[in-house]
C-alpha cells in the first residue's frame, strides 16, 4: 500500500511541475489532483477547506494591506503559516489578525519577515529549493511525502502535515540535508502511530 501511495505521489508531483510549464491537459490534471487527494492523510473534506481557507485569507490581505503582494498563506488542516515580507510589525500584526478571523481557522503561525519584497532570482532558489526537498521526501521511506507540505522563504523550510513523531524526526532529518536549505522550521501536527494508521486506511 504505502509502494502504491509513494508511485501516485511521485506521478502527482511530476504532474504539478508540467501543470506548472502549462505542458498538461485539464484531464490529467484532475488525474494528478486526485492523486493527491488519494494520498494525503488529510479527508478530502479537510482538504476543501484548507483550499477555502487560503483563498479568504489571502482574499483579506489583499484588501487591507498596504502591500500585500509579499505575503503568502498556505493552509494545512486548518493551521495556517503566513510566510513572505511586509513593511513593518503593524501590517506583521494586522495580517495575522486577519487571517485568525477566518472561518475554521484553528492557528495561525506567523513567519512574516519585516524586509522588502524578494527579487525574482530569490523566488526562484526558493521554488527550486521546495521541489528538491519535496522530491527527497518522496524518495525516502520514513517519511509520508504525500501529507508533508513544503513552503520555502529566503532559504528557510517550513514542513507542515500530519505525522507522528518518528516522521516528523525523519521529515526534518531528511530536508536539512537538502542543498540550499538554511533552516528547517516544523510546524506539523504529531499523531499517533495508531491514528496515522487509521487515516491511512480511509
Amino acid at each position: 500500500m504505502k509502494n502504491i501511495a509513494r508511485t501516485l505521489t511521485v506521478a502527482a508531483l511530476m504532474g504539478a511541475t508540467l501543470i506548472t510549464s502549462g505542458c498538461i491537459g485539464l484531464a490529467a490534471t484532475g488525474l494528478v489532483v486526485g492523486s493527491v487527494a488519494l494520498t494525503d492523510r488529510r479527508t478530502l473534506g479537510a482538504q476543501t477547506e484548507d483550499t477555502s481557507i487560503e483563498i479568504k485569507a489571502k482574499l483579506r490581505i489583499n484588501d487591507q494591506l498596504r502591500y500585500p503582494g509579499g505575503v503568502s498563506v498556505t493552509s494545512y488542516n486548518r493551521r495556517v503559516l503566513l510566510t513572505g515580507q511586509v513593511g513593518d510589525d503593524d501590517e506583521r500584526k494586522r495580517a495575522e489578525r486577519l487571517v485568525r478571523a477566518v472561518d475554521n481557522v484553528r492557528t495561525v503561525h506567523n513567519e512574516l519577515q519585516l524586509s522588502g519584497q524578494p527579487g525574482l532570482a530569490a523566488d526562484a532558489a526558493d521554488a527550486a529549493t521546495t521541489a528538491s526537498v519535496k522530491t527527497a521526501l518522496i524518495e525516502s521511506k520514513e517519511t509520508p511525502a504525500a501529507s508533508i507540505k513544503v513552503v520555502t522563504e529566503g532559504g528557510v523550510v517550513h514542513l507542515m502535515g500530519l505525522v507522528t513523531q518518528t516522521e516528523s524526526r525523519a521529515a526534518i532529518r531528511v530536508a536539512s540535508r537538502v542543498r540550499g536549505v538554511k533552516k528547517v522550521v516544523a510546524l506539523f501536527e504529531v499523531i499517533s502511530e495508531e491514528e496515522a494508521g487509521k487515516l491511512e486506511r480511509k
